[in-house]
């Protein structure tokens, strides 16, 4: 089968034997408050900001998923409210969930083909938290680097969140233009799903200790205090810092994968401009993601497409959430291999062209 889905996606071949190498060297069943785990934490981290340009200083903690972060930051880094900018699925989510915890929460939608409106906002004074999605994987669109500078130097106050799910791991981020960044494995990390890694400026954990919010588990202090130690507030997916640490060790810096996903994303737009019964759902190409592509057309026709990959073996994303029926969707992470977006090619070339 060939996975293009958006998430969970393919992993790379190697996860296969990383489990079993994880099995035979003990860590399945290995405490997580012993010496091994601590090691491993350790060149996690390490591996992590090395091979993800993260910066030094910034602190690097682990969840459950990318939900879980919005949880924690919206409960560890607020007392009264959190603005949330968002054109997708994803970000509304977020900010619906931030008004559930933190009512006076604000929210404002910006257009999918609308580069980031930062001159626009009227973001108030006493807003604590700013977020939003850098990948916005419902529609295929991102905010780009400039943008989030733009942003960062315009409301300098406030901390900055980043939903990075479907790009950490796979472009070079930035990330000393916000405080906050954090994303799910299952996507450009190419690994299972069931776990999250998070990178806090030294800013966000002052924040975190002058708010001192201790009452869940995943209280951002918490974890920072255990993360002194290497160590997780709960039980962690071992497994899946593990295959992080496998992963990194095997793979080059983000900057040389970052070029390929580039490169590989101007040849798979120049390719799916070509078909006339079906365009991209983002006509902006300053705005169009890098990892993710969204195709729009007909409902008649996006049923008939993903159908027919999938008796082909070629499993492709549903559209989501507005666009959930005349989307669909094409994932461009790492672990899938060149000559497999080949025969993708091949597929639609012989039935759509």
């Amino acid at each position: 089968m060939l996975n293009f889905y958006p998430g969970p996606s393919k992993v790379y071949p190697e996860v296969r034997s990383y489990m079993v190498d994880a099995y035979d060297e003990g860590f399945l069943g290995t405490p997580h408050r012993g010496e091994q785990f601590v090691q491993l934490t350790r060149e996690t981290v390490s591996l992590l900001k090395q091979k993800l340009n993260i910066p030094q200083d910034y602190y690097i903690f682990f969840a459950s998923s990318a939900t879980e972060c919005w949880e924690i930051l919206i409960q560890s880094l607020t007392k009264e409210k959190s603005f949330h900018i968002y054109n997708g699925s994803f970000g509304e989510k977020w900010c619906e969930y931030a008004r559930r915890l933190r009512p006076k929460s604000e929210g404002f939608r910006f257009g999918i083909n609308e580069e980031m409106p930062v001159s626009q906002l009227e973001i108030s004074s006493d807003t604590e938290l700013i977020c939003f999605t850098q990948n916005e994987t419902s529609n295929g669109t991102q905010v780009s680097a400039t943008t989030i500078l733009n942003l960062q130097n315009r409301f300098r106050n406030a901390l900055i969140a980043v939903d990075a799910t479907s790009s950490m791991a796979g472009l070079n981020l930035k990330l000393i233009k916000a405080d906050i960044w954090f994303a799910s494995v299952q996507k450009c990390f190419g690994l299972p799903p069931g776990l999250a890694v998070m990178a806090c400026s030294p800013r966000a954990i002052f924040r975190a200790k002058q708010i001192a919010e201790r009452v869940h588990y995943n209280s951002l202090v918490f974890m920072y205090e255990k993360m002194l130690n290497h160590q997780t507030t709960y039980t962690p997916n071992t497994l899946g810092i593990y295959l992080i640490r496998r992963i990194l060790e095997d793979r080059p810096i983000v900057k040389t994968i970052d070029k390929a996903l580039t490169d590989r994303a101007a040849d798979l737009y120049t390719f799916f401009s070509q078909f006339a019964d079906f365009q991209f759902l983002i006509e902006n190409e300053e705005v169009r993601s890098k990892t993710v592509l969204a195709l729009q057309g007909n409902e008649r026709l996006i049923d008939d497409i993903k159908k027919r990959a999938l008796h082909h073996n070629i499993r492709l994303g549903n559209g989501y959430g507005l666009w959930a029926r005349n989307t669909v969707r094409v994932a461009n992470f790492p672990a899938i291999l060149d000559e497999e977006y080949e025969e993708l090619k091949r597929f639609f070339l012989h039935y759509y062209a």
